[in-house]
């Protein structure tokens, strides 16, 4: 049987490419190497508000734990910046129940899915693309006019087919805990050498129970694992709020800065997969979807032209990167930029954002999926005043 396009992998951003693919007519498959959606699970579970409506579902599904409107930042000396979005802006959901919701709706438009189907090899025939798959322990051959490889973050796909893989992965470790959050409405950052290059994280999942997790730039002297122990054990605020008990353990690579070429003939590359993350925060949840519709539209159009081709297929690459592409670049400004700063920068930093006018600016405009709208009110003539020392160099340097 030959499938117009299969999909492999059914997180969020491989299910909504196959259901915007079935949509539009395509005969779909969906491969999934687990033996059950949704795990195991690799993601903080904490989704902007715009993240959930792009892979359009309604935050009252069974799947939200609980929902954020702001942070406390707190940096390297101890001092707390809070930032507060005055309303929702994210929630804390089960990855598990909120992939399965997104399956399901792939699988009633028309899709099929494949579970314990691990791809091993891709090769090209006649225009047709023969995917080799060990299902249930037997090696079969699944042929398809187009293939999506959303496979996250070691993509077999994109390198089986010659696409390679994203150059920078940040290396990250997630446990569930019992930790007496403060404010449930509120998640944690910690920023500086307890987290070199990126952050560490406590996401309130109830009063009693949060996520604390980190990640870091490969080549640090410790591993993830080492640097989360160390925070929660000598990080004064942490230590005094968490019960070293732990509920649960994630391990896992986040990359950051997308693949050179998203396509070639036959394929499309998506997701996690393409690095099509967010380099601020490390969420993928919403780029993955805005590119995943891109992606099932593109190839439902190809498959319905006869028309495979890598020429044909780039549409896909100049779409997405028309919807992402500046936020993306804009982001890993800000993620380099944060990442060099010293701890003594960053408490200045940290120091010169708490003033009122910058929070108002920052309430106002933040945006965790859209980051370049609050830099660039920052820098507006009326507004740039307020910024002062390193915030000032750090504006500046985005842009």
């Amino acid at each position: 049987m030959i499938y117009d396009v299969v999909v492999v992998g059914a997180g969020p951003t491989g299910s909504t490419a196959a259901r915007y693919a079935a949509m539009a007519g395509a005969k779909v498959l969906i491969i999934e190497e687990h033996a059950s959606i949704g795990t195991p699970v690799e993601c903080t579970g904490l989704l902007s508000t715009r993240a959930v409506s792009e892979c359009d579902v309604r935050p009252e599904d069974d799947f939200v734990l609980n929902s954020v409107r702001g942070a406390f930042v707190h940096s390297p000396n101890g001092s707390c910046l809070p930032i507060d979005g005055k309303r929702t802006k994210a929630y804390v959901v089960s990855r598990k129940i909120f992939d399965r919701h997104l399956v399901s709706l792939a699988v009633d438009t028309g899709a099929e899915l494949m579970l314990k189907g691990r791809v091993t090899g891709i090769q090209q025939k006649n225009g047709i693309q023969l995917l080799s798959v060990i299902h249930m322990g037997k090696m079969i051959t699944v042929r398809s006019k187009i293939i999506i490889g959303a496979d996250g973050v070691k993509s077999n796909v994109a390198r089986y087919t010659g696409l390679g893989k994203v150059d920078r992965i940040l290396s990250g470790v997630q446990t569930e805990a019992l930790y007496s959050s403060s404010d449930t409405d509120f998640v944690e950052l910690f920023v500086g050498s307890q987290a070199p290059g990126f952050f560490a994280w406590t996401v309130p999942v109830n009063e009693r129970i949060s996520r604390i997790g980190l990640a870091v730039e490969p080549g640090n002297e410790h591993n993830a694992m080492n640097y989360l122990r160390n925070i929660v054990n000598k990080n004064e605020h942490l230590a005094g709020n968490y019960t070293s008990n732990m509920l649960d353990l994630v391990v896992g690579g986040i990359p950051i800065g997308p693949l050179k070429r998203t396509y070639s003939d036959g394929v499309l590359i998506a997701g996690d997969a393409a690095g099509q993350v967010k380099p601020t925060s490390g969420g993928g949840v919403y780029t993955g979807a805005v590119c995943a519709k891109i992606a099932g539209q593109v190839a439902a159009e190809a498959v319905s032209e006869e028309n495979f081709s890598a020429n044909r297929l780039k549409e896909y690459e100049s779409r997405w990167k028309a919807a992402l592409g500046r936020e993306l670049r804009t982001g890993m400004r800000i993620h380099d930029f944060m990442g060099g700063l010293t701890d003594k920068e960053l408490d200045d930093l940290i120091g010169s954002m708490n003033n009122n006018a910058l929070l108002e600016l920052i309430t106002k405009y933040g945006d965790m999926d859209h980051p370049s709208i609050l830099i660039k009110k920052l820098l507006n003539p009326m507004n740039s005043r307020h910024l002062i020392g390193v915030f000032r160099a750090f504006a500046k340097a985005v842009l």
